[in-house]
């Protein structure tokens, strides 16, 4: 099966939580907080959102870091993904 998000939206993987802090500590999985970072699985293909012209500026494979609390979560084939708006997406990570 395969996800295609429809309009602005994006569907992402998030990348692994560290398991170690940087003075080496383990940190357990349940004090893992989730990373903010992803990688871009699909691009829907943009069009008209409130009246105006969205581009769609990720592409596949680009590495985003996303705002905490957007998008939802769906689990597809035992893999987890996000869908969210372009407009989620702060920053792609080079």
């Amino acid at each position: 099966m395969k996800l295609v998000p429809l309009g602005d939206r994006v569907v992402l993987k998030q990348l692994e939580a560290e398991e170690t802090t940087k003075s080496g500590i383990v940190l357990p999985g349940q004090a893992q907080e989730k990373p903010q970072q992803a990688e871009v699985i699909a691009v829907g293909p943009g069009g008209v959102v409130d009246g105006k012209e969205v581009k769609m500026e990720v592409a596949v494979g680009d590495k985003v870091i996303y705002s905490k609390y957007s998008g939802t979560e769906v689990k597809l084939d035992n893999e987890e993904y996000i869908i969210v708006k372009q407009s989620d997406i702060l920053a792609i990570v080079k």
